[in-house]
């Protein structure tokens, strides 16, 4: 058996200011751990470990043209 109810935000809103103070703590500790736990975080995760690297010779190649344009500015 299931059951669908299409509530609108402001019905949500007012059902939730009918609880008891305890249970609208509890709705909030599982509001945030659900948030925290959202799979957006995943996916930026995912792209940042799948992201392209530097190998060491491009990243000291870079480094040193940096620190060149970096010291050409202070004379």
């Amino acid at each position: 058996m299931e059951l669908k109810i299409n509530l609108n935000y402001r019905q949500i809103l007012n059902l939730i200011k009918q609880l008891p103070e305890e249970e609208k703590k509890k709705l909030a500790v599982t509001l945030q751990s659900d948030m925290s736990s959202n799979t957006g975080n995943d996916a930026l995760k995912g792209l940042i470990l799948e992201a392209p690297t530097w190998a060491n010779d491009d990243y000291s190649l870079y480094k040193d043209a940096r620190d060149s344009i970096n010291n050409s500015r202070l004379a």
